[in-house]
């Protein structure tokens, strides 16, 4: 007897019609990637030059380091935030989803100039945190402060997916029992949504670390991936700029496939629901 197919899964060929025009899309991935790898791996002294470049390695580092604070920025003040949506019906709602989106559907220059006159040495927010001693103009914050505007959405709407699949009778239960809203959350609330938490982490590090036009615009230096391959392909040509984007994509591969099948059974409720 061939055991039975898992809830919600359908065979294979039960699901040709929906994989051929599907794979129209995987195939433009496919030759977007291959436009990029197959001159770089026919040249790999250009490739292993690259990679031991000291300017490079630094970008890769500045862009890494930066991406990462700002996903822990995200995770800080976007969490509880995500966790409000999903628990509330207030009127203004819709108001403060729709703010959450507003970095969404911006053009990247728009973004990249609301953070600068946001942040700038007079603006609102970058003069008293400079009087603080905090500089945003060509420094490491501002690319953070980038790099956080244009993640928000990612990470807040994944999260609040996450936080909205769990049973609220699960938290009441837990609360009857004694637990504080706190403990309720951290507890019980928090483990059952670790797979969009780390999803939406996920995207907003992907977005963060490939943000181009919000970045240069409050701090062109240090430099980052990206600016960094815009800068090499206006002064050295396309083979150098090439080389950076296959070390950033295939850096980029092995992250997200690892992080696939580390969190693959993460989140008890999301494998039941």
């Amino acid at each position: 007897m061939t055991p039975a197919a898992a809830p919600g899964r359908f065979k294979g060929r039960s699901l040709i019609a929906f994989w051929i025009p599907g794979m129209v899309l995987v195939g433009i991935i496919v030759l977007a990637l291959l436009v990029i790898a197959i001159p770089v791996l026919q040249n790999l002294e250009i490739l292993a030059a690259t990679a031991a470049d000291p300017v490079v390695l630094h970008a890769f580092l500045v862009t890494f380091v930066a991406g990462f604070t700002a996903v822990g920025i995200l995770a800080l003040t976007g969490t509880p935030l995500a966790y409000a949506l999903s628990r509330t019906d207030a009127p203004w709602k819709s108001v403060v989803e729709t703010l959450v989106d507003i970095p969404l559907v911006l053009p990247h220059t728009v973004a990249g100039l609301m953070v600068y006159l946001l942040f700038m040495s007079q603006g609102p927010l970058g003069g008293p945190l400079g009087e603080l001693g905090l500089t945003f103009e060509d420094a490491f914050p501002g690319i953070v402060a980038a790099m956080v505007f244009v993640s928000i959405p990612y990470y807040v709407n994944a999260v609040r997916e996450g936080f909205g699949r769990v049973p609220v009778q699960l938290e009441n239960v837990a609360r009857t029992l004694g637990a504080s809203k706190g403990r309720t959350f951290i507890s019980v609330t928090l483990p059952l949504a670790t797979r969009h938490i780390l999803y939406g982490a996920l995207l907003a590090w992907g977005r963060a670390i490939g943000e181009f036009a919000a970045v240069i615009m409050i701090a062109y230096f240090p430099l980052v991936i990206s600016s960094l391959i815009y800068y090499r392909f206006t002064t050295g040509g396309i083979a150098e700029s090439q080389a950076i984007a296959f070390l950033l994509i295939l850096l980029c591969m092995v992250l997200f496939f690892v992080f696939r099948v580390l969190t693959r059974r993460a989140g008890v409720y999301d494998d039941r629901g």
